[in-house]
């Protein structure tokens, strides 16, 4: 067996290894980066994403003490959710944080251990507090079922090959940090995201559609949301937001397939 040979079987078996059943999902996933070790980078990334952007004040900005408002009432309703389905385990290490940014692109993240980061660019197209809900438990949704994980474990294999996992993680090495960071889309100079998949994208819309109702926030606005998206992206440069996303009428009606059973089994208002 030659060594090019060697290296594609010894991935083949490491992918096979490490696919695990999202417990959330039912989905095999594979994790080749624990979250522990996922969590410890985000951690860092994320102090160094505030340090060097501008962080909204929350005590003197209605729209950054919104950010932080739906940001607690999400993390809360996820938090409950996995417990009520006694998967809280799951979200060891989470410690949420939300912070709204002056930026003028349309964009919001959330790392894995629940740090969230809004743009202010895509207030303007969010236009109320359920909306933005929709966008942040969307990203929750990502962050909780392991998609960064999953994709960061595909960039590993694609980008450092034969390269031992573990050395590149602790390490911290500038491969491993780009990789971390255009995952995300959160570098100083980003060239690119790692688009999510389909059945990704399709499971943040089912799951953040379901965590925004049991926040509270009429599940409906997500549709009106992507209808502005939609409207937004004719003609010119698509919002960040969605640049990586399925065509907004595919997630419009994927969205409408779920809303009344989504409205029915999760959706309680806040009085």
């Amino acid at each position: 067996m030659g060594r090019k040979s060697f290296f594609g079987a010894l991935i083949i078996c490491v992918i096979a290894w490490a696919c695990s059943q999202n417990p959330i999902t039912g989905r095999n996933q594979l994790n080749l980066v624990s979250e522990a070790e996922l969590q410890s980078l985000a951690k860092q990334e994320y102090v160094q994403f505030l340090n060097e952007n501008k962080v909204v004040n929350a005590n003197s900005s209605r729209d950054a003490e919104m950010v932080r408002r739906v940001g607690s009432r999400i993390a809360t309703a996820v938090t409950n959710y996995y417990n009520s389905q006694n998967l809280g385990g799951e979200l060891a290490g989470y410690q949420w944080e939300y912070n709204l940014v002056n930026n003028p692109e349309a964009n919001a993240w959330c790392m894995p251990g629940g740090k969230i980061v809004v743009y202010t660019g895509i207030l303007p197209i969010t236009q109320n507090e359920a909306a933005l809900a929709a966008v942040v438990g969307h990203e929750v949704a990502h962050a909780v079922a392991k998609h960064g994980s999953e994709r960061m474990s595909q960039g590993l294999i694609q980008q450092l090959g034969g390269v031992a996992l573990g050395v590149a993680l602790s390490n911290r090495s500038q491969e491993t940090q780009a990789l971390f960071n255009n995952l995300y889309g959160i570098g100083s100079q980003v060239g690119y995201t790692l688009p999510h998949s389909r059945n990704q994208e399709l499971e943040a819309d089912k799951l953040g559609l379901r965590y925004m109702a049991l926040a509270g926030y009429n599940p409906r606005e997500a549709v009106a949301l992507w209808q502005r998206m939609k409207a937004q992206s004719n003609g010119s440069r698509p919002p960040e937001f969605i640049s990586t996303h399925p065509a907004e009428d595919r997630r419009i009606s994927q969205l409408n397939s779920i809303m009344e059973e989504t409205i029915k089994n999760y959706y309680r208002p806040v009085k």
